[in-house]
């Protein structure tokens, strides 16, 4: 067995962790993660954490939930995995017919893949080769519109329709270029607009743009009523209904990348339901095994399923697929993560984690360098600011919101920014009293980080 020292010492001569600046990473001490429990993760040598961040947006019921456990065992003792390029097998037929059953009405096929950005490099692959294949063509409809800030992951078609500089600024010339409306950021508004007053007019630069460009907009893509990566930008109530009623105004699609959103994060199993939206094609991931294994699915409709209905000789055929796609171990806790959300009634009780956690939220707003604060269902933000009138941000080296995280862990808490905003994303399982000490600590860390601060 591995000593914690050898552990650390061989993480720093060979792992190249993603998103980690390497130098800051390799003078630090590195946090290794042994085991978990519920919505508690341990380190190598014994240390207890609260999984503030569901190690990374995903977990769902807790670590070590006897039914999901449960349901990968069984699939073991059948097959660990098959290919679903030209067969098939029971797990991924059941998956796909239950989200069906779940899913916004219209959605009746279901393709998977490995991850959140497969997902939608698949949805954006889609809807491309759609309007060539329709039964009346419209070849001509090959741009998207994505919104200020997005993140659709890290592939290059995801980066096209992403909207962070920091992130994927320098892979502009691997990339094709996307329609860009700005962001429904009511705190800080690209129009320079305030809620209520603006009237949504973020919605009429959509419409704008779908206009200058008729007959060329193959689909707007957008992350629903959250925009993650972006900070936790929740966009005002009737946006997302806005997307919809303007993509059909205009004959596009709108695909909907729940990735980060789905499966109870926003109180509801799936974000689009808050605005009765129906999206043409809907993205899935992290959620869907509970936080277990890599699944993606790209739902879609009838109608967009049968304009790659032909023959081989026909040359319809969707040229695309991933080698774990569907794999039945991934699909088998899916299924079983489904099914603790009705057993468990996960849905229910999260109503009253929600309103503990906006109770919390609007005590710390008075604090001197809290900007905004920012509330979905169980996702939170606190967006931190060097001065509160004018809303100024920290420097970017000075690294405050991370800071913050940082000494979080001396106290058993891990969580990670978005910069200097500090993301609340707790498992949805976590409890009244350890969502308390969560915001404890995550509250004690920003007044000491931040006291005295310009």
């Amino acid at each position: 067995m591995m000593t914690p020292e050898t552990l650390r010492l061989w993480d720093r001569d060979h792992l190249w962790h993603p998103f980690t600046a390497l130098t800051d990473w390799e003078a630090a001490e590195p946090l290794v993660i042994d085991r978990a429990e519920g919505v508690y993760l341990f380190d190598v040598q014994g240390r207890r954490y609260l999984d503030g961040v569901s190690s990374l947006w995903c977990n769902v019921h807790g670590h070590r939930h006897p039914t999901l456990d449960a349901a990968i065992r069984d699939q073991l003792d059948k097959v660990a995995h098959t290919t679903l390029l030209g067969v098939s097998h029971p797990t991924a037929i059941e998956l796909s017919r239950r989200l069906v059953e779940l899913a916004p009405e219209g959605l009746t096929r279901v393709f998977f893949s490995d991850d959140g950005a497969t997902a939608v490099e698949v949805a954006l692959k889609m809807a491309f080769q759609y309007w060539r294949q329709k039964t009346d063509p419209e070849p001509k409809r090959t741009r998207f519109v994505a919104l200020g800030g997005a993140y659709h992951g890290d592939t290059l078609g995801d980066v096209s329709v992403g909207g962070v500089d920091r992130f994927h600024a320098m892979f502009g010339p691997l990339l094709f270029p996307s329609l860009r409306v700005p962001s429904p950021h009511c705190y800080r508004c690209p129009l320079e607009l305030q809620q209520p007053t603006c009237a949504l007019a973020c919605l009429n630069a959509v419409d704008r743009v779908l206009t200058e460009h008729p007959g060329e907009v193959a689909a707007i893509v957008v992350e629903p009523l959250v925009q993650g990566a972006a900070g936790m930008i929740v966009h005002p109530d009737g946006y997302l209904r806005g997307l919809r009623e303007l993509s059909r105004a205009h004959d596009t699609l709108l695909i909907a990348d729940e990735v980060a959103v789905g499966f109870g994060r926003t109180g509801t199993l799936f974000a689009c339901e808050q605005e009765d939206v129906h999206p043409d094609i809907l993205c899935l991931a992290k959620g869907l095994t509970g936080g277990y294994l890599p699944l993606a699915a790209t739902l879609t409709t009838e109608e967009i399923y049968s304009a790659f209905r032909g023959t081989y000789t026909e040359g319809k055929t969707f040229y695309h697929g991933h080698t774990y796609g569907g794999n039945p171990l991934g699909a088998a806790v899916a299924l079983a993560s489904l099914r603790v959300f009705d057993e468990e009634q996960t849905l229910d009780q999260m109503v009253p984690k929600i309103a503990r956690l906006a109770e919390r939220l609007a005590a710390v707003r008075e604090q001197p360098h809290v900007g905004d604060v920012r509330q979905r269902g169980l996702i939170g933000a606190i967006e931190l600011v060097a001065d509160k009138a004018s809303k100024a941000p920290f420097p970017w080296a000075d690294q405050v919101g991370a800071r913050i995280c940082m000494r979080a862990r001396d106290f058993g808490l891990l969580v990670r920014p978005l910069g200097d905003v500090l993301v609340i994303m707790p498992p949805l399982s976590i409890t009244l009293e350890q969502l308390d000490e969560m915001l404890d600590i995550l509250f004690q860390c920003l007044s000491e980080i931040t006291e005295g601060l310009a």
